[in-house]
């Protein structure tokens, strides 16, 4: 089969709205599921040590993820929208150009923080926050962990990337590969080997180095739009330009999104210690709600950049329809669900009494803006998926910054702790309202240009 033919393009240029769905959103939707047991499984197994302050300095080492994993959305989100912008169009050079371009770069930016982060280890853990107590641990963590940057990078770009051409199976069997490597070597570095958080950070970097392998058979197989050779990598100013500038929503929004809680987490903590555990697991259950919306969104992407790049408005649309209709179905069902089971829930994670009387109204907050928030992440896909790279930017920054950290203080100024637990709902209401206006605007001012999309290939 060559490429024109491939069969994941075919699944994006006429596939129904139900096997877009299944073939896209669902291996999409179990990698946001797993990333999160992914994360959860270092402390897991450090728990079983009994040792609170080896568990303080994975927790201290976690915006060192957030920025490996924006440096990686950066380039795996922007790559993939404009590759499948491209193979839309029928330009299938410039998707091997985008794909080589994006490999070199996350093994060349791995490598320079990998080397800065060696250099300024010690300013890096100040920063960081720790202490007399948790500086060793967090030392002897990042001082393995840094060492598989460039794999973590490749393997963030990638998982991203792949996507572009309708590849999700492939992609969620990579993501799926090196966390079920990461889980299962974790008690046996940690508990069998006694290597703590040396381990940890080792079992850590050699999932990702599975997820990466796996990643490379894809990139390399027969008919595959995607290149690796040096001679492609050099795909012009202009495009590189277009990758940075349609990736930075995300990788923005997930930087922003570690730095509010960070402010969050620290003000919660001022009212009440409690409260910042209560919150701790209510967001857990929020999180699941958010990522399964993402999980839809970020499945649905590259069908909506190829339809959109094709000149095909009546399936843009209509993706775009059943893609906010379905995450409005998943919302309302795992937000009446957790509601329904909220203290079996809450009581998984911990059997305290006050945990749970502050976990109740907590794991409200996080819920009641669940059956919406997808119209939300619809939206800021649209944007994305339709190279409006400036429009996604804005969105994300509204909800991240502009509005979160204002009506954080606001709120905890005038409703003291729970006006910190209902900001995030606040703030995803507020940013639906403005994103939804957005989308209206834009339709509205484009419904009077003729043949704004390109020519229907």
């Amino acid at each position: 089969m060559n490429t024109n033919e491939n069969k994941n393009e075919l699944l994006l240029r006429e596939g129904t709205n139900t096997s877009l769905l299944i073939n896209l959103c669902l291996p999409a939707i179990v990698i946001m599921v797993v990333m999160v047991l992914y994360n959860m499984a270092d402390i897991f197994f450090i728990g079983r040590l009994g040792d609170p302050y080896m568990i303080a300095a994975v927790g201290l080492a976690g915006p060192v993820f957030s920025v490996l994993s924006g440096l990686g959305t950066l380039f795996g989100s922007g790559g993939c929208t404009v590759i499948s912008l491209a193979l839309g169009g029928g330009n299938h050079e410039k998707a091997g150009k985008v794909s080589a371009f994006c490999f070199y770069s996350s093994l060349l930016l791995g490598l320079a923080f990998t080397g800065a982060a060696f250099l300024f280890m010690d300013p890096l853990c100040a920063f960081l926050g720790t202490d007399e107590t948790t500086l060793t641990f967090t030392r002897d963590y990042l001082g393995v962990f840094i060492c598989f940057a460039p794999v973590s990078i490749f393997s963030g770009v990638f998982l991203n990337l792949i996507r572009a051409d309708g590849a999700a199976k492939e992609s969620m069997m990579a993501n799926l590969a090196g966390t079920f490597t990461n889980i299962l070597l974790d008690p046996v570095f940690i508990l069998l080997f006694h290597w703590g958080v040396k381990g940890a950070a080792l079992a850590t970097g050699i999932g990702n180095l599975v997820s990466a392998v796996i990643i490379l058979s894809v990139l390399l197989r027969n008919g595959s739009p995607y290149s690796i050779r040096i001679k492609d990598a050099l795909p012009g100013l202009s495009t590189a330009a277009q990758i940075f500038a349609l990736g930075l929503p995300m990788s923005f929004s997930a930087i922003l999104m570690s730095f509010s809680q960070t402010l969050s987490n620290s003000l919660l903590a001022g009212h009440d210690p409690i409260a910042l555990a209560a919150q701790g697991i209510a967001g857990k259950i929020g999180m699941l709600n958010s990522m399964i919306a993402m999980g839809i969104c970020i499945g649905m992407q590259p069908a909506i950049s190829y339809s959109f790049a094709s000149g095909n408005r009546e399936r843009t649309a209509d993706i775009l329809k059943k893609t906010a209709l379905t995450t409005v179905v998943a919302g309302l069902f795992i937000s009446v669900i957790s509601f329904i089971f909220r203290d079996a829930v809450l009581s998984a994670f911990i059997k305290d009494d006050r945990v749970l009387s502050i976990g109740r109204t907590a794991l409200m907050a996080s819920i009641a803006a669940g059956p919406v928030y997808g119209i939300y992440q619809t939206a800021v896909t649209w944007f994305q998926s339709t190279g409006r790279a400036g429009c996604a930017t804005f969105c994300s920054i509204l909800n991240k910054g502009l509005i979160y950290v204002p009506a954080l203080y606001l709120l905890n100024s005038i409703f003291g702790m729970y006006g910190i637990l209902f900001t995030g709902m606040t703030t995803d209401l507020l940013s639906l309202c403005a994103a939804v206006l957005m989308v209206l605007h834009v339709l509205g001012r484009e419904a009077a240009i003729p043949n704004v999309l390109p020519a229907r290939a």
